[in-house]
């Protein structure tokens, strides 16, 4: 397939359709042009040659009522035979006539009309064709025989100048051009309506998708064309199939959760009972299995609602909660969380999900501040498709450039002297590239570190 190809198919389909529409009806439009044309020219030149028939058909009745074939046959009616050069010309003689022998119109000036006799030609015949004038005009042509008995044969030639056909022909064809172009305009213009009204449903349907895209409907709704109809319909099954598919992964990550929780709580319980070296170990890695396996649960059950049609939270109200518990906790500290989030902002994905990756972070923030974390908001677009960029800042001490990519890997911890299992960024980095997201850390303006979450929004965060 040549690229021009694949670039056109991979084109709208309104503009394919107005491209294909306007290239028929131009080789239509041109095709019926070059049949009319030709038609028409056939009937200009059928039409001239009855005339010419006419004078013609008079000279011979001349030639036979005039009793002696050789005398003067007389004017035959049009003024124009009589003027020099005028170009419409007839000529009478008997066949290998000598010139002297020829008699003619006064138009004719002493030259002779070119013969249209080939030599497969039966007498009596009526040729048609063009030659030319003495005067180097183009002349369209009639030529007739006539048998006068014992008087002998006689060829008679009219002839007329062959540009009133030539300009029939090019008015003709001024006028088809000028209607053909102003039909060709207006069926481009009807095409465009008809490509416009027919592909409304597809747009409609369109705009249902964006608009249980945005969270503003759970269904398609509307009537549509019989052709389409079916598509909504399998596209609303589909829908329904995808809640019932997430409802379960819900609900059986939920129950795995509370099968696990129960073994590890009587390990926990039975290690009270144990010396108390080897209890310790018991506790230290029940609270290692537990954290392993509240973070898989996490991860798969994000995994499922992850980009979930449909699915829209709003930011500000998550975040400000998080920032209410957060300095609560580190009350000791006298921590304070300042936030810039604009109450429309809005992330594409679950609310446990934001509030998982946003709490995180500021709990990693608030860790290590002195007094202050600020969680401010970035708005950015990704192939024309809305982002936000979630920067949480800390004044604590901060880190160097490689550290920061080690403190993204699972379970790695830089301080064991802080509470954690070391697990939180790279939740946060799992959940944010299941969203096609990302996490960045980066310095902080306030000297300590900033942690940058990027996470798709909706179109009225813009």
């Amino acid at each position: 397939m040549s690229p021009l190809v694949k670039r056109f198919a991979s084109r709208p389909i309104a503009v394919r359709l107005a491209v294909s529409s306007v290239f028929w009806s131009f080789v239509i439009l041109l095709i019926a042009g070059l049949i009319l044309s030709t038609l028409y020219r056939d009937n200009t030149e059928r039409a001239f040659d009855q005339r010419l028939l006419v004078y013609a058909n008079t000279l011979a009745s001349n030639l036979v009522g005039a009793g002696d074939p050789d005398r003067d046959l007389g004017p035959i009616g049009d003024p124009r035979f009589e003027l020099p050069l005028s170009g419409w010309y007839w000529q009478v003689a008997r066949p290998n006539a000598a010139p002297a022998e020829i008699r003619s119109s006064k138009s004719l000036f002493g030259g002779q009309l070119p013969s249209l006799a080939a030599g497969d030609d039966r007498f009596g015949q009526i040729r048609r064709g063009y030659g030319r004038a003495p005067d180097d005009r183009n002349l369209r042509v009639i030529e007739r025989d006539i048998d006068l008995g014992e008087d002998g044969r006689y060829i008679i030639r009219v002839a007329g100048p062959a540009d009133e056909i030539e300009a029939a022909a090019r008015d003709f064809i001024f006028a088809l051009t000028v209607t053909f172009a102003l039909l060709g305009l207006a069926l481009g213009f009807t095409t465009l309506l008809q490509i416009r009204f027919g592909l409304r449903p597809l747009s409609n349907l369109r705009s249902a998708l964006g608009a249980i895209r945005q969270g503003e409907a759970e269904r398609i709704a509307g009537e549509y064309p019989r052709d389409i109809s079916p598509l909504a319909s399998e596209l609303n099954l589909l829908l329904d199939t995808n809640r019932e598919i997430l409802e379960r992964a819900r609900t059986q990550v939920g129950n795995l959760a509370h099968a696990l929780k129960t073994p590890l709580s009587v390990i926990m319980n039975e290690a009270e009972n144990a010396p108390e070296d080897v209890a310790a170990r018991i506790r230290e890695q029940a609270a290692l299995m537990r954290d392993q396996v509240n973070y898989y649960l996490d991860r798969a059950r994000a995994a499922a609602l992850a980009g979930t049609l449909g699915t829209l939270t709003e930011a500000e109200p998550v975040i400000a909660g998080l920032a209410r518990t957060f300095a609560k906790i580190y009350r000791d500290k006298d921590l304070e969380v300042e936030l810039a989030i604009p109450p429309d902002l809005r992330f594409r994905g679950e609310k446990q999900d934001l509030e998982e990756m946003a709490g995180n972070l500021i709990d990693n923030a608030s860790k290590w501040a002195v007094h202050k974390v600020v969680v401010a908001t970035e708005i950015a677009r990704d192939d024309d498709r809305p982002r936000f960029r979630l920067l949480i800042d800390d004044d604590g001490p901060g880190l160097p450039e490689a550290a920061r990519a080690e403190m993204l890997k699972r379970g790695r911890r830089l301080d064991e002297t802080k509470p954690g299992s070391g697990l939180g960024l790279s939740i946060v980095t799992d959940l944010a590239a299941l969203y096609r997201g990302s996490l960045k850390l980066d310095a902080s303006p306030m000297g300590g570190l900033r942690a940058i979450l990027e996470l798709p929004g909706d179109r009225s965060s813009d």
